[in-house]
């Protein structure tokens, strides 16, 4: 998804748990992007996506399972998320279960819906047949907020007629403004202060925040202008180890994760700094590498140090130490409790994200890498050794650089490692992962 300005106008799906409402969201943005479990409640925080229907644009907004359970220790959180979705609606959709019909919760979400002063749409969903149809519709007739409509998003039954209504319903200016946004990946561990990050920098409560390890399972999307630039956030949920991966939600929250970095530009991996780095830690820095994306490593909770230029030092030679195969990975320290080093976390984003886009010429790219064979003469392997005839980058974000030579396999790991590092660092492509792709000519074609 590429990153828009907040001028789209919103459409916010509400209901109740297990009533389908993430299921009529992936119907409609047309991927798997929330969470659907046959599990109630499995949608916590909302997630968005940008819709196209019928030539108009909106944002799709799937939000959390509204109940009033006492015993759920997320409701009110995600009550809030809900109120806060709908105070920016343009359109709100209603889903009420047309299958197991209403409910006490769905009388109070549409107490809430009515408050709230939004156009709304109705949805009996699971209508699935004409029983079902009829029954759901006349129970949703009974909550006073308009004919509903029938639909099943399993099916596909009536979703394309539902969005035809969404759009008529719309403010007409809904022209697509196209952003340089700096799409940043929040991972880490659960219960390390990712969420709490993001709402740091976000300055309000744009994810729950709570003390419970895992609270996020969904990637949540947030943009935001700052003194440091624009960017786009994703939240994302912890990653565990895959020992302790569960079955249905927990995986899925995993594969979200994965599937974020995949479309950041930049990765922050937020670690405790009262724990250091830990062996999980240093797996999830693999993902960014991986993917070839730009990583930060934020320390959390300095708040909690009670010596704080011993524990930096230390911390400090533990990343160096235990996240030694990206050496090339910027390392801030912050408190997102307090919100400082906020704003420097910011910057160092930044510089990777201009690392990512810098293009050396082929001129300046040759003689920095000749400079280097120059100072360190390549192994022998197998008592032949690798000749260079020349370089160039084909791409950026991520730098990919071609080096032509005679072979291949002549190079040595720790020799690209050596190549890789003297390009970092005579041209500062410090803060992002970089790809070298040797390629076989003979000394006769680098001639021609």
């Amino acid at each position: 998804m590429s990153a828009v300005s907040d001028a789209l106008p919103r459409v916010v799906i509400v209901g109740r748990p297990n009533v389908g409402k993430s299921s009529l969201f992936n119907r409609v943005v047309g991927e798997r992007r929330a969470i659907v479990e046959d599990e109630p409640g499995t949608t916590r925080d909302r997630v968005e996506a940008d819709v196209e229907w019928m030539d108009v644009r909106f944002r799709l907004i799937d939000t959390g399972g509204y109940e009033t359970d006492a015993e759920n220790v997320y409701a009110p959180l995600i009550i809030d998320q809900i109120k806060t979705a709908m105070a920016g609606a343009a359109v709100v959709l209603f889903c009420v279960d047309a299958r197991d019909g209403l409910t006490a919760s769905d009388y109070d979400m549409a107490e809430v819906v009515r408050r709230a002063g939004r156009t709304t749409i109705v949805l009996a969903t699971k209508a699935d047949n004409e029983r079902r149809e009829l029954i759901g519709l006349a129970e949703a007739s009974s909550l006073g907020l308009g004919d509903p409509m029938p639909v099943s998003a399993m099916h596909d039954i009536n979703v394309g007629i539902v969005l035809d209504e969404v759009v008529k319903l719309l403010p007409q200016d809904t022209t697509l403004v196209e952003s340089d946004r700096t799409r940043v990946a929040i991972i880490g561990r659960p219960n390390v202060g990712k969420s709490m990050l993001v709402n740091a920098i976000l300055g309000h409560q744009r994810v729950i925040v709570s003390d419970v390890a895992g609270t996020t399972r969904d990637a949540i999307d947030s943009e935001v202008d700052t003194e440091q630039g624009s960017f786009l956030l994703i939240d994302t949920a912890g990653i565990r180890r895959p020992g302790r991966l569960g079955k249905g939600v927990e995986l899925h929250s995993v594969m979200r994760s994965t599937t974020a970095v995949e479309r950041c530009h930049v990765a922050v991996l937020v670690v405790d700094g009262t724990e250091g780095v830990t062996s999980q830690d240093m797996h999830i820095a693999g993902i960014p590498m991986e993917h070839l994306k730009g990583l930060i490593i934020a320390v959390n909770k300095t708040d909690l140090w009670d010596d704080p230029e011993a524990r930096r030092a230390w911390a400090d030679a533990q990343m160096r130490g235990r996240v030694k195969f990206a050496p090339w990975a910027m390392v801030t320290f912050i408190s997102a409790l307090e919100g400082k080093g906020i704003s420097e976390l910011l910057e160092l984003v930044q510089e990777a994200r201009e690392a990512r886009r810098r293009r050396l010429t082929t001129a300046e790219l040759n003689s920095l890498l000749n400079k280097a064979i120059r100072e360190h003469v390549p192994p022998l392997v197998r008592n032949k050794r690798f000749k260079l005839f020349y370089a160039t980058q084909a791409d950026i974000d991520p730098p990919v650089f071609i080096l032509f030579v005679n072979d291949p396999k002549l190079v040595h790991f720790s020799y690209r490692r050596y190549l890789e590092r003297s390009i970092r660092q005579g041209a500062d492509f410090e803060g992002t992962a970089i790809k070298l792709v040797f390629r076989a000519r003979t000394e006769d074609d680098a001639r021609s």
